[in-house]
């Protein structure tokens, strides 16, 4: 298999992931302001969509089948 057969091959498995947890959850630290010894920051969480891992594995698909090795 060629490389793109396996960076499809990571693509379904990374989708496969996403969907059984139906999404994955993030967080996102902002530094906002700094003066001197004060620092604040804020915190801002998201979520990673399950639709994300549907993509992923529909374009891995799409690269495994692209990365196959030919027969003669």
């Amino acid at each position: 298999m060629r490389p793109l057969g396996w960076i499809g091959v990571l693509l379904i498995v990374a989708g496969l992931i996403v969907v059984a947890m139906r999404g994955i959850p993030y967080t996102k630290s902002h530094n906002e302001v700094e003066v001197g010894p004060l620092k604040v920051t804020s915190q801002e969480r998201g979520m990673v969509p399950p639709i994300a891992g549907i993509c992923a594995i529909v374009v891995g698909g799409v690269l495994v089948f692209a990365g196959r090795k030919q027969s003669a």
